[in-house]
């Protein structure tokens, strides 16, 4: 497929199909997926293909608190988990441990230990070069030595005709994944990639035009690309 039209069409999946996905065409797209760019070519990611049922239920009652605790906000009218004007974190607007508690029905999350391909994918934190560590806001940069990588994954994924969407609830359980799934402590849980054949294909994403977010010389300069 070429290359414009992968990324043109990439875009979240939720909905799969009974059909496996089979061990080679995986394989492809890691293939693939290994020449992302990371800060100095550290390859800072460790991928753990779940095939255990039992370790995908749990895994599955992982992501489905934090799923509760992200719509619990978006039902309280507030962005999840997202840092104030000042750009740090100020600690939830609800009871997170209510949240978790309290039933936010999915078809993807609920069954999400019945998706064709479950990839937890772990970072070496040792290796990232986290420039803004030092930064009276939330760090940011760490993750461009892990996210290009997934996101090869999903655009490889396409390329082969699957579908797919990352996750990044399993991060609010990391403590519970990292004992679950033996995880040392110098790795973080950086996301879950659900792969599989999809249901529906995505021919045509919505999204803001160039002039919507690219300024000329300064945050607030004129619109770039606009004509």
């Amino acid at each position: 497929m070429e290359l414009r039209e992968v990324m043109r069409t990439a875009g979240a999946v939720r909905e799969f199909t009974a059909e496996p996905v089979a061990d080679e065409v995986l394989a492809a797209v890691l293939e693939a997926a290994r020449f992302a760019p990371s800060g100095g070519n550290q390859q800072p990611w460790v991928v753990i293909v779940l095939r255990d049922p039992e370790l995908r239920r749990q895994v599955r009652d992982l992501v489905q608190l934090g799923w509760r605790e992200y719509m619990a906000q978006l039902h309280a009218g507030v962005r999840p988990f997202a840092p104030g004007p000042d750009g740090q974190w100020h600690g939830a607007a609800i009871d997170l441990d209510e949240a978790a508690r309290t039933p936010a029905p999915s078809a993807f999350i609920d069954d999400f230990d019945q998706v064709p391909v479950l990839l937890v994918l772990a970072v070496r934190l040792t290796a990232l070069a986290v420039t803004d560590v030092e930064l009276a806001r939330q760090s940011v940069v760490g993750g461009a030595s892990i996210y290009p990588f997934a996101q090869n994954v999903l655009l490889a994924a396409r390329d082969v005709g699957l579908g797919g969407t990352l996750t990044t609830f399993l991060a609010r359980r990391e403590p519970e994944a990292a004992r679950l799934l033996r995880i040392p402590a110098d790795h973080g849980v950086a996301a879950v990639l659900a792969l599989g054949h999809p249901v529906r294909t995505v021919r045509r994403l919505g999204r803001e035009p160039v002039s919507a977010f690219a300024r000329v010389d300064t945050f607030d300069g004129p619109a770039f690309g606009q004509s």
